[in-house]
C-alpha cells in the first residue's frame, strides 16, 4: 500500500495537478469569506466566527475532490496499466487504499493553510480569542470524515469507466446525492430517515462541536461501503 501511496504523491506533484488543487481550493475560499459581498464573507457577518468557510468547503470539495479521484482507475485503465498493477503480489484492497490515502493527503494539505483563517478571525475578535475553539474544532474533524467519503465515491466512480470526465460527473452526481439531494428528498416527503442518509445533517451535527458516535459511523460506513464497491470492480477487471 506504501508503495502506491508513495506513486500517487509523486504523481501528484510531478505534474501541475497537485498544486492546481491546492491553489484553486485556497483562492476559491479565499474570494468567497474575505472579498467577495454576501453570506459566506466573513468580514461582513460581523460576528467572529469561521462558519462560512465550513459551510463553502464541502460545496467546493464537491467539484474539486472528483477532479482529483477522476483518474485514479480511469487513466490506469485507458493506458491498459490496471491488468499489469493487478497482477503484482499487492492486495487489491491495498491498491485502492494507497490512491484512497494519497487523494486524502493532497486535500489535508490542501486544507493545512485554512489554519490562518481560524487565527485571523480570532485576533480580529473582541476581545481577542473570541471564538468558539469547540464549535471550530468539531467542524474540522467533521469536514475531515466528509472528505474522506467524497474521496471514497471519487475512487468509486474512476473504477466504472476509462473515461476521466464520465468519472468526474458520475462521482459529482452521487457527491452531491449524498451532502444535499437526500436531504432535499426529506423535504419534500416529509422522512426523517431518508434526511439521516445524507452528509448533510451529520456535517452539521458535527460542526456544532458534538462529535457523536452515530456521525462517525455513518462518514466510516460510506467510505467503506464504497471502497468495497470499488474492490468488486476492480475484481471484475481482473477476471
Amino acid at each position: 500500500m506504501l508503495a502506491i501511496l508513495k506513486k500517487e504523491i509523486n504523481t501528484f506533484f510531478a505534474s501541475p495537478i497537485g498544486y492546481l488543487v491546492i491553489a484553486i481550493f485556497l483562492v476559491l475560499n479565499g474570494l468567497f469569506l474575505w472579498l467577495f459581498k454576501g453570506e459566506f464573507n466573513i468580514l461582513d457577518s460581523g460576528f467572529a466566527d469561521v462558519s462560512p468557510f465550513f459551510l463553502l468547503a464541502p460545496w467546493i470539495l464537491i467539484f474539486l475532490i472528483p477532479a482529483v479521484t477522476m483518474r485514479s482507475f480511469s487513466d490506469e485503465k485507458k493506458q491498459g496499466t490496471l491488468e499489469l498493477l493487478l497482477t503484482k503480489p499487492i492486495a487489491h484492497i491495498n491498491i485502492i487504499l494507497g490512491k484512497f490515502f494519497g487523494a486524502f493527503i493532497l486535500i489535508l494539505i490542501a486544507l493545512l493553510p485554512t489554519l490562518l483563517y481560524v487565527y485571523t478571525v480570532y485576533q480580529l475578535g473582541s476581545p481577542i480569542g473570541n471564538l468558539d475553539m469547540g464549535s471550530t474544532l468539531g467542524s474540522y474533524f467533521g469536514l475531515l470524515f466528509l472528505i474522506a467519503a467524497y474521496i471514497a465515491i471519487g475512487i468509486y466512480a474512476s473504477s466504472l469507466s476509462d473515461n476521466q470526465i464520465v468519472s468526474f460527473i458520475i462521482a459529482v452526481f452521487i457527491c452531491f446525492l449524498f451532502y444535499i439531494g437526500f436531504e432535499g428528498i426529506a423535504g419534500f416527503v416529509s422522512s426523517d430517515f431518508i434526511e439521516q442518509l445524507g452528509m448533510s445533517v451529520h456535517y452539521k451535527s458535527m460542526s456544532r462541536g458534538v462529535l457523536d458516535t452515530r456521525d462517525i459511523l455513518y462518514f466510516l460506513s460510506v467510505a467503506i461501503f464504497f471502497l468495497m464497491l470499488t474492490k468488486v470492480n476492480i475484481n471484475k477487471e481482473n477476471k
